[in-house]
């Protein structure tokens, strides 16, 4: 009964690993760009430098300025090969760190033992500083991860990069997230990713409100242009804009210039990063919660005469809410659960029958009667009866 099954809980850790093995390959990729690059341009630069030389077009003082002019590109290179070194030492020990943790995980082999309580409560905080992060406390997730010695377990500097274009955004400006677009270009393509058109459209509809009509026809024909091929529509819709003004009450145009537009880009931007970073759509936290929830779930759940006060399902105002839309639990053998106690029916609990119908357990009939001199009174209806009417259930 309290055997660990480690394939369950382990199939919720994917990003766990992913995320610093997928951050080294890119440092590593990009480091090989770097040297690539400056090796064929290097080479070409000594080989135009040692031929011209020998015909003598180049006087020693050209030469040394070229020589020079290498150097300066080499102590370049070695600066960005620094900084992509720092990263890949970094996501090198979380890829370690990370994989030492499952690893420990797989050892444990009951529930109730003390390493498996100090794994969850490791793994409780790592969900709860996704979240946190998630929600925009960076601060106090990064306080907890220091508290917790955990700082290898997270990514609070992934997010950290992605909130300066978030509070970019907040402030109407797409000038940040658009120079993100650039850097992430090749991801973004493979993704099928929108954003850039989003960002793009956007401009030119600010552009289209405060009445710089000329400036936006340009800005259209530089930016809006190549995207004709998928997004003419889109297009042909918005330069309507021209026309069309702010205090408009056509609703298509109106919801174009609908400030809550920023929100919606904001929403885009984050769910490319995430594709792009691998964190799951969902906090860490919602995922853990509907994994669970979803293996609790009965019909009785919302039935309001039925509900369990202990089943966290059965509560519709906290986690009952959160578990309106996940499926209903399969189970292969039904458990009987006792509305007074909570605690499951079996051999060791008969269930026991009052003579009203209602069934409760054995261990809660008596408890109650032991404190009420040996009356039960049915939590449902309210009629008392004698302990000793209530009578063993069978069930077949």
């Amino acid at each position: 009964m309290n055997k660990i099954n480690h394939d369950q809980l382990l199939s919720l850790e994917h990003p766990f690993i992913k995320i610093p093995v997928e951050k080294l390959k890119s440092s590593l990729r990009t480091s090989q760009k770097h040297i690539e690059k400056e090796i064929a341009n290097l080479t070409d630069k000594v080989t135009e430098i040692s031929k011209k030389s020998s015909q003598g077009s180049m006087d020693p003082t050209q030469v040394e300025a070229a020589l020079d002019n290498i150097v300066n590109r080499l102590s370049t290179l070695k600066r960005k090969l620094k900084d992509t070194r720092a990263d890949e030492a970094l996501y090198s020990q979380r890829t370690k760190v990370r994989l030492q943790h499952l690893q420990d995980f797989t050892s444990i082999s009951t529930l109730d033992s003390d390493e498996f309580a100090k794994w969850s409560r490791i793994r409780l905080n790592r969900i709860v500083i996704d979240y946190l992060l998630r929600e925009g406390f960076r601060d106090t997730a990064s306080l907890l991860a220091k508290s917790e010695r955990i700082e290898d377990l997270v990514d609070i500097e992934l997010f950290a990069q992605s909130a300066k274009v978030e509070q970019a955004l907040m402030r109407q400006s797409c000038t940040e997230c658009l120079q993100w677009c650039k850097e992430n270009n090749s991801s973004l393509k493979k993704i099928r990713s929108t954003l850039e058109f989003s960002l793009r459209e956007q401009e030119f509809i600010e552009l289209a409100r405060v009445g710089r009509s000329e400036e936006a026809i340009e800005y259209a024909r530089k930016h809006l242009t190549p995207w004709k091929d998928t997004h003419m529509k889109e297009i042909r819709h918005v330069m309507a804009l021209l026309i069309y003004g702010p205090k408009t009450k056509c609703y298509p145009y109106k919801r174009l210039y609908d400030k809550s537009r920023w929100n919606d880009l904001i929403a885009l931007f984050r769910s490319n990063n995430f594709a792009l970073q691998f964190f799951t759509p969902e906090p860490l936290l919602n995922v853990t919660l509907q994994a669970g929830l979803a293996a609790l779930k009965t019909p009785m759940c919302y039935q309001p005469d039925n509900r369990n006060i202990y089943c966290p399902v059965c509560d519709p105002e906290t986690l009952g809410a959160l578990a309106t839309d996940l499926p209903l639990s399969h189970h292969f053998n039904s458990s009987i659960v006792c509305r007074i106690s909570g605690q499951i029916m079996n051999e060791d609990n008969l269930p026991m029958a009052l003579p009203n119908g209602y069934v409760y357990s054995f261990n809660a009939l008596t408890e109650m009667a032991s404190l009420n001199n040996g009356k039960i009174t049915c939590p449902r209806t309210s009629l008392v009866y004698d302990v000793s009417q209530m009578k063993k259930v069978f069930i077949s």
